[in-house]
């Protein structure tokens, strides 16, 4: 059975998927992260709360490589991700692109803006990292990014091209896109931000679907509490760059222990 840790689930043989190991990330003499202890376990979904600027789209940011830690290590699956052994003795020195890239392959991620080609139709869109970083040849590559269109309710739509679709359905397509390399690791950042409300709900189902259609692990970013109610295995509420409090959905929306989340809690319902 697994059991649970203050860092998380713990499965017996299994290393965890991602663990934060007192990971510190400063921009100058601003701490955004404090040392931070985190670790999720395979198929986790795990949802970061709080308010802006207390840490949580870093974390996403470091584990994509578009941050480097200032100090601490990130592993993923037990090994060094953010570092890399050097030397006959093994010390870990920061990762280099070489180390970085077939790791960084593993992990997906959906920002708050789209970011589609314009130029392209929507199946291109999909298609373009499985053909040119993984290589997959054109058939192959079209058959999924078919597959996964459908997945998100957009097959009719694969030779438009973005600027001819609502935000609702951009934001799908970039969700699409993120799993046409088969992560093993999904990162949602603030995905319903940049779209008009009655666009929410849609994009919001499309995400509930991957989260109880495949075994991916999850870290998401979001306000839309009754969204990380429904698919979170854990909520964890962050201030000033570290863990004030996790827990269950139920126990951490319904019952939260500290008076900084219940406030924040009052912000976002």
């Amino acid at each position: 059975m697994p059991t649970d840790s203050p860092l998380g689930k713990s499965l017996p043989g299994a290393p965890d998927k991602i663990r934060f190991d007192r990971v510190t990330k400063r921009f100058g003499e601003h701490t955004v992260l404090d040392g931070l202890d985190l670790a999720v376990a395979p198929g986790e979904r795990v949802t970061l709360i709080g308010p802006s600027g207390s840490g949580k789209t870093t974390i996403l940011r470091l584990l994509m490589t578009l941050e480097r830690v200032t100090d601490g290590v990130i592993h993923v699956d037990g090994q060094p991700f953010s570092h890399m052994p050097a030397g006959p003795g093994g010390a870990l020195v920061p990762a280099n692109e070489r180390h970085l890239a077939p790791r960084r392959r593993r992990i997906g991620m959906v920002f708050q803006q789209f970011d589609l080609f314009p130029h392209m139709s929507v199946l291109a869109n999909v298609m373009e990292a499985p053909l040119h970083v993984l290589g997959l040849d054109r058939d192959e590559a079209a058959r999924r990014a078919r597959d996964l269109l459908g997945l998100v309710g957009l097959a009719d739509k694969a030779g438009s091209h973005p600027t001819r679709l609502s935000g609702g359905q951009q934001q799908r397509v970039a969700i699409a896109r993120a799993l046409a390399m088969r992560p093993e690791i999904l990162l949602l950042d603030e995905v319903t931000s940049a779209l008009d409300p009655e666009l929410v709900a849609e994009v919001l189902d499309v995400l509930r679907g991957v989260a109880r259609s495949t075994d991916i692990t999850m870290l998401c970013v979001t306000h839309e509490m009754g969204f990380a109610r429904d698919v979170s295995d854990r909520i964890l509420m962050f201030d000033h760059g570290r863990v004030l409090e996790s827990g269950p959905p139920g126990e951490l929306l319904d019952a939260p222990g500290h008076e900084r989340t219940r406030a924040f809690l009052r912000t976002v319902r």
